[in-house]
C-alpha cells in the first residue's frame, strides 16, 4: 500500500512539474513581451531563479544546520546536470539553436565563475603538495565567507549587467495580444508553486521507491536526490524548447548555473563556510570540463541531436563514475 502510495505521488509530482513549467514559461514569455525585454533576458533572470528554487533551499537549510558539505555538491551536481542533463535532452528533442549573446557573454561567464571556484577549493590543497597521496575524504580547503560574499558581489554585478543589456535592446512595440501584468504574474507564481511542490513529490517519493527495492543511499543521492532538484530547469527548458522559446530555454541553464554558483553558494558559505574534501574538489574539476565540453559544442551556434546525444552519454558515464568511486 505505501509504495502504491509513493509511486501515486511520483505521478502527481510530474504532473505539477510539467503543468507548472507550462505556466511559468507561458507566464515569462508574456511578461517579456510586456516590457519589450528579450526572451532571453527573462530565462536569465526570472526563469533561472525560479527554477533554481529547490536547489536554494535544500543548500540554504544544509548550512544553517551546519551540514553545509551539502551546499557544495548541491551546486555541483546540479549545474553538471543543467549542462548535460538538461541540454543534451532539450536538443534531442529539438536542435537548440545558441543565442549569441548567449554564446559570447554568459556560457563564458559561467565557466569563468566554475574556474574560479575551484581555484579558490582546491589551489590550497595543491600547494601543499599532496594531492596524490590524499583520501577522496580529506579535507583539501574551505569557502570562505570573504570568498561567498566576493560571489555575492559578483552576482549583482552580473545582474545590473543584464538588466543594462536589457535597456539598451528593447523589443519593437507590440500593441496587440499582450497579456496583463497581473495575469503573467499569477501564472508566473502558479508555476513556481507547482513546480518546487512537484519537484519534492518526485524527490521525496522517488527515494522511497528506491530504498524499497533495496538501492544504497549513496545511489540515490548521486542520481534521484541530484536530478529531482535540477527537474525544474529540465521540465522548462523542455516545455519552452518545444514552444520555440530557445533563448528562454538555454538562457535557464545558463543563468541557473551562474545563479547556483554565485548566489547560492555565495549565501551558503555567507551562513557557514563549507569545508571542502578532495571528492568535492573532483567533482568541480569535472564540472569545469563539462562546462568547457558545452562551450565548445555551442560555438557551432547550435547543438544538435548527436551533440545532445553525446551529452546524455557523457553525464551517464559521470554518474557512474561517482558510484564507483
Amino acid at each position: 500500500m505505501e509504495l502504491f502510495l509513493n509511486i501515486l505521488l511520483l505521478a502527481v509530482g510530474f504532473l505539477g512539474l510539467i503543468k507548472g513549467a507550462d505556466f511559468f514559461v507561458d507566464g515569462s514569455s508574456a511578461l517579456a513581451k510586456n516590457f519589450k525585454v528579450p526572451g532571453v533576458i527573462i530565462g536569465l533572470t526570472i526563469v533561472a531563479m525560479g527554477t533554481s528554487a529547490p536547489e536554494l533551499a535544500v543548500s540554504t537549510s544544509a548550512a544553517l544546520k551546519g551540514a553545509n558539505e551539502i551546499a557544495l555538491s548541491n551546486v555541483t551536481g546540479s549545474n553538471i546536470f543543467n549542462l548535460l542533463g538538461v541540454l543534451g535532452i532539450c536538443a534531442m528533442i529539438n536542435p537548440l539553436p545558441i543565442d549569441k549573446t548567449i554564446l559570447k557573454r554568459d556560457l563564458p561567464i559561467s565557466v569563468g565563475v566554475s574556474l574560479l571556484t575551484l581555484a579558490a577549493t582546491g589551489l590550497p590543497f595543491v600547494l601543499k603538495g599532496n594531492i596524490t597521496s590524499a583520501a577522496m575524504s580529506d579535507n583539501v580547503g574551505k569557502v570562505s565567507r570573504v570568498f561567498s560574499i566576493i560571489l555575492l558581489v559578483l552576482f549583482v554585478s552580473y545582474i545590473t549587467m543584464l538588466i543594462r543589456s536589457a535597456r539598451k535592446s528593447p523589443l519593437p512595440e507590440e500593441s496587440s495580444g499582450l497579456i496583463p501584468l497581473w495575469k503573467c504574474a499569477l501564472l508566473i507564481l502558479i508555476g513556481i508553486v507547482c513546480i518546487i511542490a512537484g519537484g519534492q513529490f518526485v524527490v521525496n517519493s522517488a527515494k522511497a521507491i528506491a530504498s524499497a527495492f533495496g538501492m544504497s543511499e549513496t545511489l540515490i543521492g548521486l542520481t534521484i536526490v541530484a536530478i529531482g532538484t535540477s527537474l525544474p530547469e529540465l521540465v522548462t527548458s523542455v516545455v519552452a524548447s518545444r514552444k520555440g522559446e530557445n533563448g528562454l530555454a538555454v538562457g535557464n541553464v545558463a543563468g541557473s548555473n551562474i545563479f547556483n554558483i554565485l548566489f547560492i553558494l555565495g549565501v551558503s558559505g555567507t551562513i557557514h563556510p563549507i569545508t571542502v574534501n578532495l571528492a568535492s574538489v573532483t567533482d568541480l574539476a569535472v564540472m569545469v570540463i563539462i562546462s568547457f565540453i558545452t562551450l565548445l559544442f555551442a560555438r557551432k551556434k547550435n547543438i544538435g541531436r548527436a551533440e545532445g546525444a553525446v551529452m546524455v552519454l557523457i553525464y551517464a558515464a559521470d554518474v557512474v563514475f561517482a558510484v564507483l568511486r
